[in-house]
């Protein structure tokens, strides 16, 4: 495992996600990924799997000190006093505190302020070590840094390489904060790439891993691939062995430019 650290935090380069897993699929999917060597876990209310998730850490003989384990509050909780319930209730169905607590999406209605100023309250408490956010803009981010006694670790927004994230990453890196990349694989898009498998190939890898590499291998990135499959639980994690070069990486950028550039010529512009 590698490791991105933001605040003198250590945080596994790449976890686990769970989104849309439920039940036993996903209590034995994290399982196995907690075998295969995964420490970083990823979750959320929302995605009503908590109760398997925890399950499966309390079950697994991997330390639960040893497991990074991220959850995050509804768009529709994030009222003070909604925060301290609902994560309550989180770490019931857990069976253990919160390493990260993120809030999934900004709320249309409640100042950041009043949501930060609640999770600043449960990490006095003991019940969450860091916060973060996810599906944060810029300026968003920029008002949740300054609510906020303690660092914002994360933010959590959906990058792949067909998905520029330019201008939260370099916020990201001018502040200390870890960009964590959900959806990393395009859901599936990455498969068939020509420019992912022709790289892959040097080193024996596939798409998937060389879009995984590249994501992990940038400043301040972290990913967290789902899968529910032993096989591509066991793929995802094969990406600690190869290194891609300067000229790889700048290439895998330009996929970006590329799909815009025929976007244009498509609409005639």
């Amino acid at each position: 495992m590698e490791y991105v650290t933001a605040e003198g935090v250590d945080v596994p380069v790449l976890g686990f996600g769970t989104w849309p897993m439920k039940g036993e699929t996903c209590r034995t999917a994290v399982q196995h990924a907690l075998d295969t060597g995964y420490r970083h876990i990823d979750t959320a209310k929302m995605y009503n799997n908590e109760g398997a998730v925890g399950q499966a850490i309390a079950d697994s003989e991997v330390p639960r000190e040893d497991v990074f384990l991220v959850t995050k509050i509804r768009r529709q909780n994030l009222a003070h006093d909604d925060v301290l319930s609902t994560v309550e209730e989180s770490t019931q169905r857990l069976g253990t505190e919160i390493d990260l607590l993120l809030i999934h999406s900004p709320s249309r209605t409640v100042p950041i302020e009043e949501s930060i100023s609640a999770m600043n309250e449960l990490q006095e408490r003991g019940i969450v070590e860091h916060i973060g956010v996810s599906n944060f803009s810029v300026e968003q981010m920029r008002q949740a840094i300054a609510a906020s006694d303690t660092p914002i670790l994360t933010n959590q927004v959906k990058y792949h390489p067909f998905k520029s994230q330019s201008e939260i990453l370099e916020f990201c890196i001018e502040n200390g904060v870890i960009l964590t990349a959900y959806s990393p694989l395009g859901q599936g898009k990455v498969i068939g790439n020509e420019v992912l498998e022709g790289i892959g190939e040097q080193y024996g890898k596939n798409a998937t891993q060389v879009a995984l590499r590249w994501l992990i291998q940038q400043e301040m990135v972290a990913a967290i691939p789902k899968a529910s499959s032993q096989t591509h639980i066991e793929e995802n994690f094969e990406v600690f062995d190869f290194e891609l070069t300067d000229e790889e990486m700048d290439r895998i950028f330009d996929i970006q430019g590329g799909l815009l550039s025929r976007l244009r010529s498509l609409l005639g512009l």
